[in-house]
């Protein structure tokens, strides 16, 4: 939820402060991104059901594809090469 919540605001940021993609969000429906509202709601409802469908499957694409926890890691060892991990409990405790 995090991550999600993050994103939200940057992106209701960047669109008050009048940042916008250039070109279409949809071409069929005639509906450039510089005619988005700025707004969490309004920018939200403005944005076509297949729209919606096509961020949520990209999502749920990377979680699966990236987001994925190797399953010869400990839970929340998400960490790669570099991550420093404690063999000695005390240490591990400590840190």
């Amino acid at each position: 939820h995090g991550r999600i919540a993050m994103l939200a605001t940057v992106g209701v940021l960047t669109t008050e402060a009048g940042f916008r993609w250039p070109g279409y969000l949809s071409k069929s429906l005639d509906l450039k991104f510089a005619d988005l509202p700025g707004g969490c709601f309004d920018s939200y409802n403005a944005v076509p059901a297949l729209g919606w469908l096509q961020i949520v499957g990209f999502v749920i694409f990377l979680e699966l594809a990236y987001g994925a926890t190797d399953p010869s890691k400990e839970p929340g060892d998400v960490g790669g090469i570099s991550w420093v991990r404690y063999d000695d409990p005390e240490t591990k405790k400590f840190k």
